[in-house]
């Protein structure tokens, strides 16, 4: 904490100009969360903030209830389990933008203005699954729009993950597309060039040195305390500038050299990982906002940098096949706490203001009882059970949790098992082990969590705490092996 206390401290007064020269800026609003906040409680968040739009990764009907009347752009996304039936049926697409584009603007509506089709359909790990259905579905929004009146207020695109390009020559001027996808790309860039759409990238130096320990750490910042590249008199010192510039590259070499860009998603996470901590996601978030101030863009691309933020709330429910990381991207933990000081370019406080008015259940947590022995053969059993169906990723080496002893690993699973259950008395029951307490078990940088009340909106429908189909135990009992 004291460190960080002393990056504040030296980043103020660079810091208190900053808010005229960032024009805004967006957030990624993901709802993977087994209890959310309310939706009008997030949306005088990112009032509060000055973040002037949003991504979100569905059509959810709260969020955009909520956006109405505010001001604040709005891009709708599309999950990838849907391409397939928009790409096989044109009514399929006139009915989707109907109910959830056409259904929520007009006077007082939300400001769409864009429709994000897909969620990195390209990504390598995918194997091809969604190739064939990417462009179709694109191409039968697009006509759907068209058919509604709304194609000069909404516009398409697909948000790609950067493995979309590659670089022969390790330079951004080597760039293209990868040749195992080249047409499918130059199908949609063709595409979403001749409808004024933008391309959308989603770049992640974090994911770079999280895959390659040979990674240099400082080329993922923006302190200039990198080795600079030259590339034919062209300088990069960050990560960033470079990716971003290959595909500068790339869409120049395939015709389209003024093609608008959007950074779909940037940012650094807090925890499950060695390299994922408070500390370094300040670092990373605070250098971008302040690197892109002005609209000095980059080497290859002048002008203001389009950019969403990744993320604004933790979700405890994200897969973790990525890594445990996934869960912790926010710069709002899960209850709508700032994790650290972060100037957004929107105000010249650089403190981020807190949702308001959050309810939380009874401060009470679920431990283990100090006389139960850790020889027991129900611990390893009862912490798999709790991690595989609640949220330990903040347990392991290099983590916010990662001092804790055996013990307080144990606490820590069934804490979470039972907060996540709503603080029901049998979520507490794991066999003579453990025990509900009214003094906060949290030490150091491991905060156990309180739950905030389940959110829910209308009549039988629930967004906070329906009981869903876990797929997270066989990553638990992986996880336990560093745990115990």
């Amino acid at each position: 904490m004291g460190n960080l206390v002393l990056v504040v401290c030296v980043l103020v007064v660079s810091l208190l100009s900053l808010g005229n020269f960032v024009d805004g800026i967006g957030a990624n609003w993901g709802t993977q969360a087994s209890h959310q906040l309310p939706p009008d409680k997030v949306v005088r968040m990112l009032r509060d903030n000055g973040i002037q739009k949003v991504k979100l990764f569905d059509a959810d009907y709260g969020a955009l209830r909520a956006l109405r009347n505010t001001g604040i752009e709005v891009m709708v996304g599309i999950p990838n389990e849907m391409l397939a039936t928009l790409a096989s049926s044109p009514k399929a697409a006139e009915k989707w933008v109907s109910k959830n584009v056409s259904a929520h603007m007009g006077s007082g509506g939300a400001s769409i203005r864009y429709i994000a089709v897909g969620n990195e359909p390209f990504l390598e790990t995918y194997n091809g699954s969604f190739l064939q259905t990417t462009f179709p579905a694109l191409r039968n929004i697009q006509n759907a729009l068209t058919k509604a009146g709304l194609n000069r207020q909404v516009r398409v695109t697909c948000p790609l993950n950067a493995d979309v390009y590659e670089s022969s020559t390790s330079n951004p001027s080597g760039g293209n597309f990868r040749a195992a996808i080249q047409n499918y790309m130059l199908q949609i860039v063709k595409f979403l060039n001749d409808n004024g759409a933008p391309f959308t990238v989603n770049i992640y130096p974090f994911i770079s040195l999280y895959t390659d320990a040979n990674f240099p750490i400082e080329y993922a910042f923006f302190d200039g305390n990198s080795s600079p590249i030259n590339d034919n008199g062209a300088s990069y010192n960050n990560m960033f500038d470079a990716n971003y510039d290959t595909l500068v590259w790339a869409l120049r070499k395939n015709g389209f050299p003024d093609m608008q860009i959007i950074v779909g998603e940037v940012g650094w996470p807090t925890d499950g990982d060695r390299n994922a901590n408070s500390l370094l996601a300040q670092r990373f978030n605070q250098g971008f906002m302040s690197h892109i101030a002005g609209g000095k863009g980059t080497p290859m691309r002048n002008g203001p940098i389009d950019v969403y933020l990744f993320s604004l709330i933790d979700e405890d429910e994200k897969s973790v096949q990525p890594g445990n990381f996934e869960r912790h991207w926010g710069i709002f933990t899960y209850d709508g706490l700032p994790k650290y000081a972060l100037n957004l370019g929107t105000t010249n406080s650089g403190v981020l203001v807190p949702a308001r008015n959050v309810q939380y259940l009874e401060r009470k947590w679920c431990v283990m009882k100090p006389q139960a022995s850790l020889d027991d053969p129900q611990v390893a059993q009862s912490v798999s059970y709790a991690c595989g169906l609640a949220d330990c990723t903040s347990l392991g080496y290099g983590t916010s949790c990662g001092n804790l002893d055996e013990h307080g690993n144990v606490s820590y699973a069934f804490n979470s098992y039972y907060q996540k259950n709503n603080q029901l008395d049998t979520a507490c029951k794991f066999p003579g082990l453990s025990m509900i307490t009214k003094t906060d078990p949290s030490v150091g940088t491991c905060r156990f969590g309180l739950m905030i009340q389940p959110y829910y909106a209308g009549a039988g429908r629930t967004f906070g705490c329906i009981q869903k189909r876990w797929s997270f135990l066989s990553a638990a009992i992986v996880l336990l092996s560093t745990v115990l």
